[in-house]
């Protein structure tokens, strides 16, 4: 589009494919020629979501806002494969390689993952509470905001405990578990990890289940499917869990005790819905109580409708302006007058009573 910021796409041919891969929070399209002996020869995209960033299939003709970048098929009528990214946080660049500092993917490259942690424990980033440590994405590539939301309450993990803490304390277990019973089948670890899956492997499963259902739980045209995700949901912007911001400026939503590296203040806590039997009874409304859901809801609309009108601004400034390449006279506002002080009117209304009767002419 036309304030797209991503670089051009340098690809042109009349019959191509796209194929996809994902790593982490990281998606590669490959273009390639239906027919490569006439076509140009392959590109790759690696896309960065950001917040609000997706990729949405739909009629040419009826393109959403704020469609970055459009794919056009050959139909009649035509459909546009579009990344549509209201908020602009989402990125592309051109080449198959991924970012160097994002670690093995958790859900695509679960061992390596679980290797790249555990070995690198005596590093500084694991100073860190356990729920500032779950975004750092050179470790955990693939977890955000709600995730690790969902993985802590499920591991029964405080936010605010320290990440080497908890993680070596994963590790022994699993060293002792090895020197118990050294010939365990790859059956029974399953099992064992269905049964009572450690933080690590909640990294995995947890999004695994959001993958598996993705089509009825994260489609943004369906209202009802995205209900669905809301009740999937078990902590992240749950009535009656509390919250907090880390460090680095997130909410982090739990319950229970935050663990002993929180930042000062007192958790907020969502409210609990009411049941049928209270609406009986209201209560007095508090001015301390207010739906935190319902705030950092307000308050993504009210950042997504700014930044819709910057981009408004931005389109208006590119626009060339109707007239002046005609040589129009450009009319202006006519200046307002100066405003004349108070004590000088007061001044004119009591010289005009001793004199005329007549007010004064400025």
């Amino acid at each position: 589009s036309a304030v797209g910021r991503g670089p051009e796409v340098p690809f042109r041919s009349e019959a191509y494919g796209i194929s996809a891969i994902a790593r982490g929070k990281e998606l590669r399209l490959t273009l390639s020629a239906l027919d490569p002996a006439a076509g140009p020869p392959a590109q790759d995209l690696v896309f960065r979501f950001g917040m609000s960033g997706s990729f949405r299939l739909c009629p040419a003709a009826e393109l959403p806002r704020h469609a970055h970048l459009r794919f056009l098929t050959r139909e009649s009528p035509p459909r546009a494969l579009c990344f549509v990214d209201p908020r602009r946080f989402g990125s592309w660049r051109l080449g198959d390689a991924w970012q160097p500092e994002r670690g093995p993917c958790v859900v695509s490259e679960y061992q390596a993952f679980r290797e790249n942690v555990l070995k690198n424990l005596e590093d500084r980033a694991f100073d860190k509470p356990i729920c500032e440590v779950l975004l750092n994405q050179k470790y955990f590539n693939g977890i955000g905001n709600y995730l690790r939301a969902e993985i802590l309450y499920r591991s029964k993990i405080p936010p605010f405990e320290k990440a080497r803490t908890v993680l070596e304390a994963l590790k022994e277990r699993e060293q002792e578990r090895r020197k118990k019973d050294p010939s365990m089948t790859l059956s029974k670890k399953v099992k064992l990890r269905q049964e009572n899956p450690d933080l690590l492997e909640l990294c995995h499963s947890v999004p695994m289940e959001v993958i598996m259902a993705e089509k009825q739980l994260l489609d943004p045209e369906h209202p009802d499917n995205y209900s669905s995700f809301k009740n999937w949901l078990q902590c992240y912007l749950v009535p009656g869990m509390s919250s907090l911001r880390d460090r680095s400026g997130r909410t982090i939503w739990f319950q229970g005790e935050p663990g002993p590296m929180a930042p000062k203040g007192e958790p907020r806590k969502a409210p609990r819905k009411k049941s049928p039997q209270l609406k009986a009874e209201p209560e007095s409304p508090s001015p301390k109580v207010s739906s935190f859901v319902a705030k950092e809801e307000q308050e993504v609309k009210e950042e997504q409708e700014e930044q819709e009108v910057k981009e408004e601004q931005e389109e208006q400034a590119d626009r060339p302006r109707k007239g002046r390449a005609r040589g129009r006279r450009t009319v202006s506002a006519a200046p307002a007058p100066p405003e004349v002080p108070q004590s000088v009117r007061r001044s004119r209304r009591t010289s005009a009573r001793r004199g005329t009767g007549e007010p004064g002419s400025a």
